[in-house]
């Protein structure tokens, strides 16, 4: 279990019951976006008097709390991740994978756009869709 992400939902002082523990485990033991049904069949397997609305109450709670991030890539899943450091996504189009990255120069960019139009960037979220490209085999 991601001791980091239980850290941070004690320090919130939200109440951990063993239901939830085991939701916060799955989220943060997550290398994928799960969304809600994805992280029910996951938290089942550990704990089976886990219901699906325990996952929804849990999920909702969390991200009040700021512990974890929904992500909405227009496939009308919300997907979540926990909270941390800033990155952004790329999205494949044919398979839905979701790939972390980022990059310096984009980050520099996207803050002088927003200083050139007069603001100050305070958030921003960035999805990137695209397919892979062929390799050459020959």
């Amino acid at each position: 279990m991601s001791n980091n992400l239980l850290s941070r939902c004690l320090e919130k002082g939200i109440r951990m019951t063993s239901q939830r523990q085991v939701i916060v485990g799955v989220i943060g033991d997550a290398e994928d976006h799960p969304d809600v049904d994805e992280l029910y069949r996951r938290a089942v397997q550990q704990d089976n008097t886990i219901s699906i609305a325990t996952v929804y109450r849990t999920v909702k709670l969390l991200e009040e709390a700021g512990v974890i991030e929904r992500l909405e890539f227009g496939d009308g899943r919300a997907r979540y991740e926990e909270a941390g450091e800033h990155h952004e996504h790329l999205v494949d189009v044919e398979t839905g994978e979701v790939i972390e990255f980022y990059h310096a120069e984009l980050e520099a960019l996207k803050e002088q756009i927003a200083r050139e139009m007069g603001y100050e960037l305070v958030d921003h979220r960035l999805e990137l869709f695209g397919r892979k490209l062929p390799t050459d085999s020959g």
